[in-house]
């Protein structure tokens, strides 16, 4: 009797759940067309507009079709945003430029219409490798941070942040990250080459934090979230500090998480590790398997400087930290193309490495993807420890002008189509010619975005529920298919 009551029990409950389970709601093509976008190599399409598609039926296609499928009725994690960060480099570059060619920048990045539409922003706490000098915001041995100031920010990095707040519509989610704390809180007495903090300046340290952000709410400039430590395992010539994963657990745990709190900042997002993909997994276990760390913590940020092997950079343990904590978000914090040399602002592999990274990131579950430097000059600087690299755009302080690399097209054939509060659903290709990844928007909308970087032209339909739109995916290309 009691095996009956359980088997009764164990179909109940499989039944309720079921019965509460939601259903997909479903998407209807009929009366759908599909605009295309296009930039191409070889070719002036930039984010072009190059066709519209209508759909018919089409059922079960053959082995031989090539087809890109796409299931709204399947979603996951939801869009946030795309941007960039503004550095020092990227500040004092600008202040240089013309008030047309900043005027220029500034439409092309912010305005959805006449730009592509960035949503983030990125900076730093006190200075980085793209800073002209090395600086801080306190004194010497200030344990109390009674001379904290942000007076060196207020030169260009500063005004540029405001002007990029006001060309996005008055509303600009920014995060924050330092380089290093104070030398004197560190064991190397140097902002520079790693090192680490010292334990008695922890709380100190945390509430540098505080004041920053504090400082910059005040000066009008909303902070939505901060990064514990810029690359905490990178030993480098220029700003550095070195955090094991127990030493970053911790200090979130006892110092920065309750310091933010109890200063009214615990609405605050925080993001751990801010480094590469490759330890990704080990640093997110070793912090959100602690419950007194993972309360503070909203998501794992991560670079894609990684040490590449054979097939390129390592997408599958962004989906490992997804699996293991579905609670938290994944953001794409930092990359750029290293090494500059301005005979390669035409190469258009600049662009194809964005897209190759930003389709199988956000495939793996992230929710913002963020450049870096938002704009260089024409070395790819200024640097003061010579690391120069390059940007989507560079400015000639010479001619006054601005110089666009295809980086900045590829970007945008996410960030003009696909808007925050968007929600990934399901896409695949039926050749692994074809890179895909696609967003439902909030206004109904359908964003597909489609890369080819063969030498070959490619036919293929976009199918979707039993209906098609047959199209070509033109050699070395990226197009973005907005279905409405």
């Amino acid at each position: 009797m009691k095996r009956i009551l359980l088997m009764a029990l164990l179909v109940s409950n499989a039944a309720l759940s079921q019965a509460q389970k939601p259903t997909a709601k479903p998407f209807v093509i009929s009366g759908k067309t599909v605009t295309v976008y296009t930039t191409a190599a070889q070719t002036q399409l930039r984010i072009s507009e190059t066709e519209k598609l209508n759909f018919t039926t089409f059922k079960q296609p053959l082995e031989t079709d090539v087809c890109v499928f796409v299931d709204p009725t399947h979603t996951f994690q939801t869009f946030m945003g795309i941007g960039a960060a503004i550095t020092d480099a990227s500040a004092e570059t600008f202040a240089k430029l013309p008030k047309a060619a900043q005027q220029e920048l500034l439409t092309g990045y912010y305005d959805q219409n006449r730009g592509i539409g960035y949503t983030l922003l990125r900076t730093s706490i006190a200075s980085s490798d793209f800073s002209s000098e090395s600086y801080g915001y306190v004194a010497e041995g200030d344990v109390a941070l009674k001379t904290f100031n942000v007076k060196h920010d207020e030169k260009y990095r500063i005004p540029m942040i405001k002007q990029a707040i006001a060309a996005a519509g008055g509303k600009l989610p920014l995060f924050v990250s330092p380089w290093s704390p104070p030398a004197w809180m560190k064991d190397n007495n140097n902002l520079l080459l790693g090192g680490k903090l010292k334990p008695e300046f922890r709380q100190s340290w945390a509430n540098h934090y505080v004041k920053f952000i504090k400082t910059y709410e005040a000066m009008g400039m909303p902070i939505w979230g901060l990064t514990v430590q810029n690359e905490p395992m990178a030993k480098q010539k220029w700003e550095s500090c070195i955090w094991t994963a127990e030493e970053e657990r911790d200090f979130i745990k006892n110092f920065l998480g309750p310091t933010l709190a109890n200063g009214g900042l615990g609405g605050k997002k925080l993001i751990a590790w801010d480094h590469n993909r490759d330890q990704i997994f080990q640093r997110a276990s070793t912090i959100l398997n602690d419950p007194a760390a993972a309360k503070y913590v909203w998501g794992i940020g991560f670079h894609w400087y990684e040490t590449w092997t054979g097939s390129g950079m390592q997408f599958d343990n962004l989906k490992r930290v997804s699996e293991a904590f579905p609670d938290k978000s994944l953001i794409f914090t930092e990359g750029c193309e290293e090494k500059y040399d301005r005979s390669r602002l035409g190469d258009w592999s600049l662009g194809e490495k964005y897209g190759y990274s930003m389709i199988n990131d956000f495939n793996s579950g992230t929710v913002a993807w963020t450049d870096w430097n938002i704009l260089l000059d024409e070395n790819g600087g200024p640097n003061h420890v010579g690391n120069f690299c390059f940007a989507p755009v560079h400015a000639d302080l010479k001619s006054g002008k601005l110089m666009y690399t295809n980086a900045y097209y590829y970007i945008g054939q996410f960030s003009k189509f696909v808007r925050p509060g968007a929600k990934r659903i399901s896409s695949a290709s039926s050749r692994d010619a074809l890179l895909t990844t696609s967003f439902l928007n909030t206004d109904g909308s359908v964003a597909v975005v489609v890369m080819n970087k063969t030498d070959q032209p490619l036919p293929y339909s976009l199918w979707i529920a039993g209906k098609a739109a047959a199209t070509t995916s033109m050699p070395h290309s990226i197009t973005t298919l907005l279905i409405k």
